[in-house]
């Protein structure tokens, strides 16, 4: 009986598997993904907020843009990252939220954040894992001169950038690359990691409800 529910897909008739997505940045990952799930003849996830931590971020006008409701937890407001994730918490949970994305959020997480969403909390990553985590990735491929590196996505733990990998995408290192060069190849194959990725973990969530 187990193969025969594998087989049937995921049971959609609920509705999408609602998403919430942090950024920090200009978030280009952030629209990539809502544009793929909107695309989806079928769709198993939804996009329904965003959380940013940095005023003014580029993240914001994206949502406007594309009508997803954003808010602001400014980091600095905040004593602790813990009392920030708490916040976090607490508005993914109001919007009913099933699925977090970190998608480029620059800022540690805590065992509040990772403990509300078990196996539920994904995170991209500019490397192959496990090679160069932390928060310069690109330069230090860079640096050590690799002809290839990448993407990947995985599970969020406790430790940085050390969950499971769920799948990843390499790049190769160009002798003339800058920095600037190689984060723009790399962000192009985020695009199309993180959303292949977060549907496949939506399916397989949505799958396990049917399943009970």
């Amino acid at each position: 009986m187990g193969h025969t529910a594998i087989s049937s897909g995921p049971d959609t008739s609920r509705g999408p598997l609602r998403v919430g997505v942090l950024a920090s940045g200009s978030g280009s990952n952030f629209e990539a993904l809502v544009h793929r799930c909107r695309q989806a003849d079928a769709p198993c996830c939804e996009v329904v907020q965003l959380i940013v931590n940095r005023p003014g971020c580029g993240a914001m006008e994206r949502a406007r843009g594309l009508g997803v409701p954003c808010e602001l937890l400014d980091h600095t407001q905040y004593p602790s990252r813990e009392a920030l994730d708490r916040a976090v918490v607490e508005t993914l949970q109001q919007r009913h939220v099933e699925l977090v994305v970190m998608a480029g959020w620059m800022r540690v997480v805590t065992l509040v954040l990772i403990e509300a969403f078990p196996q539920r909390l994904l995170n991209i990553h500019p490397s192959l894992l496990p090679q160069f985590r932390g928060m310069h990735a690109i330069r230090q491929a860079l640096e050590a001169g690799v002809s290839q590196t990448g993407c990947t996505v995985h599970d969020v733990v406790q430790d940085v950038d050390a969950g499971p990998i769920l799948g990843q995408r390499e790049v190769p290192v160009l002798p003339d690359d800058t920095e600037s060069s190689l984060s723009e190849r790399i962000h192009a194959a985020e695009h199309q990691l993180l959303p292949q990725m977060v549907m496949q973990r939506a399916a397989e969530l949505l799958l396990q409800a049917a399943q009970g």
